[in-house]
């Protein structure tokens, strides 16, 4: 599993992904959350369907199955409408039916101000999923 959130520490993750990929026989699942839905999922995080993905989210998940797929690994792009990106991915990952063996995660390095009252996403995966986690900068 690698998380999309358009920075290019995310596609500099997605490019980790495809590495470690090409060493096994493993697909790629890119996970994008989309908080703007967050007072309707107060109790869990939905799969959004392919219809109801904002234009930029399409955009950034044609932009990793084009990458993925020049690599002939199979991709899978997966919108989750929930909570917050940290809770919305750790749920996602943590589910044994997604069967996420590893996941990887861009860190966008926001610094200590905004780290303080936004978090960061990638250490609150990195301490709450059950799967080994890759942080790449």
């Amino acid at each position: 599993m690698v998380c999309l959130d358009g920075s290019k520490n995310s596609l500099r993750g997605l490019d980790k992904a495809i590495s470690f990929t090409k060493q096994s026989d493993a697909t790629i699942i890119g996970v994008h959350s989309d908080t703007s839905f967050s007072a309707f999922s107060a109790v869990r995080a939905p799969i959004l369907p392919e219809k109801k993905w904002k234009k930029d989210v399409r955009k950034l998940i044609q932009i990793a199955m084009k990458k993925v797929e020049k690599n002939n690994i199979e991709f899978e792009g997966v919108v989750i409408g929930g909570h917050s990106s940290g809770i919305d991915l750790t749920t996602f990952a943590n589910n044994p039916a997604n069967k996420i063996d590893q996941i990887v995660i861009g860190s966008r390095g926001m610094g200590f101000p905004k780290e303080l009252f936004f978090g960061s996403t990638s250490n609150f995966v990195l301490h709450k999923a059950k799967a080994p986690v890759t942080i790449v900068k």
